[in-house]
């Protein structure tokens, strides 16, 4: 059975990850600075803003100097974090004393951007040419309309439709690449990785979509670190404001037709002029995972008799909650069900794990039952991990029974060469019989050939 795990990292975690040469490019745009300096851990903070204006390098020592004895952990961490992110150079000296030097890069656009103050991404459009804007509770309305409905929604029933038609290629490529699958002319079908994407909270869906989108950008000629650059400045623009589209190049105009399909922006044409609306979701991407504000209030309140209770009237969620229990009906507000067995079994067949489960009803409780601790009663939590096992137990593995040997030899050199080809599964060497893996069979009847 696949047991398959999506990370989804944030984003200074994927700039922590690309080569020197890549960061060192990142480090020309004022926001990257500023975004890093933002991530880092407030130990981290102190650090960059202590020897932003020293240009040799400063002692490890020197810098523990300035720690309280309580301080030790906090200072590996952000140590580490300034040397993951090449903030910090560090330099070893022949007796093996360790320094660290701020990136010259880094170094010199973060003392601009505090002398001179930061610069905007853009100017806003003036009022008189947008004329009314929707408003910010109407924008977050449309983002989780786009996000839910036209997104998420379409990549469940997407096994029920001829095809996905309402996104980009790009996008397409990027869902084909981990979320859907197609054999020739059948309808798209949710992989492994898509049904344990569902399940994730909206966060770690919106990283693992843009970590895919950058990933990919290479394959479509696009330049990771402008990718990122530009990923990075729209999250500074203010979510409900108008920016003029035609400012853009190319590049950038297809990524935010790209975004605007997942609901990350909003996109408005004028009589003369078009533009596009920062909402929360775009505005967020500078936020690392940890940061729970952006969470919604849970709904599902799950009982010892293994009945569930939605009280949602999205049909996302009810979608959602049919990939691991059993929907009995669903009500305008209320959508009541059961965890069973076998529509665990189901949940487990397309990959997705007990924890799982278990970790989306306890971050989606109802906030009467989420003060509660625990928020998932514990004889549900328990069995749902021994269904699990009970289904784990047992590994159906294709393989060939061989018997009759002509003789004790041969019988023993064959046992031989399949432990030395890692396809032995079993033998019985009083009656002289043997399994092995099928997809060593080949080879072990010409080796049992050649021993006649």
């Amino acid at each position: 059975m696949p047991q398959v795990k999506i990370i989804a990292k944030n984003f200074m975690d994927m700039v922590a990850s690309l080569p020197e040469f890549k960061l060192d490019q990142l480090y020309d745009n004022t926001f990257i600075c500023e975004a890093v300096l933002r991530s880092l851990p407030a130990l981290g903070k102190k650090y960059v803003l202590q020897l932003l204006f020293i240009e040799k390098p400063v002692p490890a020592k020197a810098i523990e100097e300035w720690l309280l004895s309580n301080g030790v952990s906090k200072h590996r961490v952000a140590i580490d974090r300034l040397v993951q992110l090449r903030v910090f150079r560090e330099i070893i000296d022949r007796k093996k004393d360790i320094s660290y030097l701020l990136n010259t890069k880094f170094q010199s656009n973060l003392q601009k951007y505090i002398v001179k103050g930061g610069v905007l991404p853009g100017e806003p459009m003036p009022s008189s040419i947008t004329v009314r804007l929707p408003t910010l509770e109407e924008l977050d309305a449309y983002a989780l309309e786009q996000w839910e409905v036209c997104f998420l929604l379409q990549l469940i029933s997407s096994s029920q439709a001829e095809r996905p038609t309402n996104f980009s290629s790009s996008m397409m490529t990027i869902f084909q690449r981990g979320l859907l699958s197609q054999r020739d002319k059948e309808a798209p079908r949710l992989t492994v990785h898509g049904f344990q994407f569902l399940l994730m909270d909206t966060n770690a869906q919106l990283w693992y979509i843009i970590r895919e989108y950058i990933l990919n950008s290479e394959v479509r000629g696009v330049d990771t670190a402008d990718l990122i650059s530009f990923l990075l400045e729209l999250s500074f623009h203010v979510s409900g404001e108008a920016y003029n589209i035609n400012t853009l190049n190319e590049f950038q105009r297809n990524v935010i037709k790209d975004l605007a399909d997942l609901g990350l922006l909003k996109l408005q044409q004028g009589r003369k002029e078009s533009w596009f609306i920062p909402t929360k979701l775009v505005t967020n991407l500078s936020v690392t995972l940890s940061d729970s504000s952006s969470r919604k209030q849970g709904f599902v309140v799950v009982e010892t008799n293994f009945r569930t209770y939605a009280y949602s009237a999205s049909k996302l969620h009810c979608e959602i909650l049919r990939l691991f229990s059993r929907v009995e009906y669903q009500l305008p507000n209320l959508i009541v069900g059961a965890i069973t067995k076998e529509s665990l079994y189901n949940a487990f067949e397309n990959g997705i794990t007990a924890d799982q489960i278990i970790s989306f009803l306890q971050q989606n409780a109802h906030p009467r039952v989420a003060e509660k601790t625990p928020s998932v009663p514990e004889n549900v939590t328990d069995q749902i991990r021994l269904w699990e096992a009970d289904l784990n137990r047992v590994e159906i593995v294709s393989s060939n029974f061989y018997e009759e040997f002509p003789s004790r030899d041969v019988f023993e050199s064959a046992c031989d060469y399949a432990r030395e080809n890692g396809g032995h599964l079993w033998e019985d060497s009083k009656r002289m019989r043997l399994i092995v893996k099928a997809e060593i069979h080949m080879q072990m009847r010409e080796y049992l050939r050649r021993q006649k």
